[in-house]
């Protein structure tokens, strides 16, 4: 295959919806030409319509001057038929996520524009490959994934097919810095980037949700204040429910029923239902004049406990527990075993409380656990975790000690890794193995997740700051207690963990060859 020259300055878009216009409007204002074509004739006077109040609200807000918003609305106009785009360097399809229908587009398209001209799916979840095998010529059709809203997500992937032009993707990462977005190059592999990655939080929400572990609320609560995200699984699955399904079972089915991404039948009726959050006012909150109604806590129990026994099998994990039993002011009982009227805190890591009192012959009734795995001193929350077992005493004592400070405390019920742990171990698992099968690099992939998914570091980097070796070993217990294989940690994880590497290291070699081939 022969590389070719691709330059884009005018841009044709088919599908003139909100991803449509989107990729229209940072287009326009980049000083492209844009045609936009619909096979509703209305909808593309009613998006030159939108842009048109959008460059207004934008100026008036100060945010554009009045020149360069007169400029970008005079780049963009409608094209009536198909054969209209033949001028242009770039088609954008923005349409149904169809692949009979992409693919009749494209076959199409071919017989109109110029063979120099880029082809371009912002398909969510379809294969590039598969879209471009309906074409004569397949090297010159990429992927170009957005993101809604267009303007204010900033990330845009670039997917080559098995078929593409290295040189058709290098002209959209190229444009894409020019239309002020950040690009980031994958692999045809389905989900991405973004959408792969995404897996993490939204099934393993959903199945701590389907083990009866925890309420929805909670679960958000202890993502955002406990693990730092900006919303938890269910927020995030209330704005985007309508497609967060479907995209799950397509991923599920594309990796040919791969264990990791298991969808759950919650979304599943919820979307049968037509409770798909925001948009409907219900969803797993209820909306009230688009205000979500989240379920007011419980005020935390008072009632100190006599004394409190903490495990040392997780002496990273041990202090932190004993200076906010010292600071309540509550004695430490700090005997070989518990003595018959303390409380007994664990602090597994993967481990359900269960298997922890069971593995140090513990009196289960009196055990409760604790979630170590971010900072217990100057947490914004706190989770505690109860055996089956543990009686309400030792629940409320203990709920009530770890309250003593002011900081909030979730209970939920017993957990192979409680909430966060299992979460974010998932999350970090699931990036380390799309840096294994090469979807993508290790750089690409953090920056892809915190500008797409808006978590507060990219999959690699949140398991360095946590500590390689303890997510592995929250991934090794939490397979061993459960067998399921959705915990099996990735090869890239284990290893780096291992020998002590950082997860955004590409192997030794690979890097040695990328910069000597720099140098050349």
């Amino acid at each position: 295959m022969t590389s070719r020259n691709f330059s884009i300055e005018t841009i044709g878009i088919v599908g003139t919806g909100a991803m449509g216009r989107g990729i229209a409007q940072i287009a326009a204002l980049a000083g492209l030409t844009v045609r936009l074509y619909d096979t509703n004739p209305a909808a593309i006077g009613a998006a030159r319509d939108y842009l048109a109040e959008t460059f207004a609200k934008l100026t008036a807000k100060g945010k554009l001057d009045q020149a360069r918003s007169l400029a970008a609305l005079a780049n963009v106009s409608g094209a009536q038929s198909i054969g209209e785009l033949a001028g242009c360097d770039l088609v954008v399809e923005a349409i149904v996520e169809k692949l009979d229908v992409k693919q009749a587009l494209f076959r199409e398209l071919e017989t109109v524009v110029s063979g120099n001209c880029v082809l371009a799916s912002n398909t969510s979840s379809l294969s590039i490959t598969a879209i471009a095998a309906g074409c004569s010529d397949p090297s010159r059709v990429v992927g170009y994934h957005f993101f809604n809203p267009v303007p204010l997500m900033k990330v845009v992937e670039v997917i080559d097919g098995l078929r593409s032009d290295p040189a058709a993707g290098d002209a959209l990462m190229d444009l894409a810095r020019r239309m002020g977005h950040t690009p980031v190059r994958a692999k045809d592999m389905p989900g991405f980037i973004v959408n792969h990655a995404g897996r993490g939080m939204n099934t393993e929400g959903l199945r701590v949700a389907g083990e009866g572990v925890a309420s929805f609320a909670d679960i958000d609560r202890i993502m955002r204040e406990q693990a730092g995200f900006r919303l938890g699984p269910f927020e995030l699955l209330d704005l985007t429910a309508r497609v967060s399904h479907p995209v799950m079972e397509s991923i599920y089915h594309q990796f040919y029923e791969e264990p990791r991404f298991t969808p759950s039948p919650i979304t599943g009726t919820r979307l049968a239902g037509g409770l798909i959050g925001r948009k409907t006012g219900e969803g797993f909150y209820l909306y009230e004049e688009g205000k979500q109604q989240v379920p007011a806590e419980a005020p935390a129990p008072t009632g100190l406990p006599a004394s409190v026994w903490v495990s040392k099998r997780y002496p990273q994990a041990h202090d932190a527990v004993v200076q906010l039993i010292e600071k309540a002011g509550v004695k430490l009982d700090d005997g070989a075993t518990p003595a018959a009227n303390s409380l007994i805190v664990v602090t597994p890591f993967g481990h359900d409380a269960t298997t922890a009192a069971v593995d140090e012959a513990l009196d289960a009734s009196r055990v409760v656990a604790i979630d170590a795995l971010f900072p217990l001193v100057g947490a914004q929350r706190r989770t505690l975790m109860t055996t089956p077992a543990t009686r309400r005493a030792a629940r409320d004592t203990a709920h009530a000690l770890f309250a003593a400070d002011g900081v909030p405390v979730t209970v939920i019920r017993d957990s192979t890794g409680f909430v966060a742990q299992r979460v974010v171990a998932t999350i970090v698992n699931i990036g380390c193995d799309i840096a294994q099968k090469q979807i993508a690099t290790p750089d690409d992939i953090d920056l892809a997740v915190t500008l797409g998914l808006g978590y507060p570091r990219g999959p690699l980097a949140l398991g360095d700051a946590l500590g390689s070796t303890t997510i592995l070993a929250i991934l090794r217990n939490m397979f061993s207690v459960l067998g399921d294989p959705r915990y099996r940690p990735s090869p890239w994880l284990a290893r780096r963990a291992q020998l002590g590497l950082s997860l955004t290291q590409r192997d030794a070699a690979d890097t040695e060859t990328q910069t000597l081939e720099t140098r050349q």
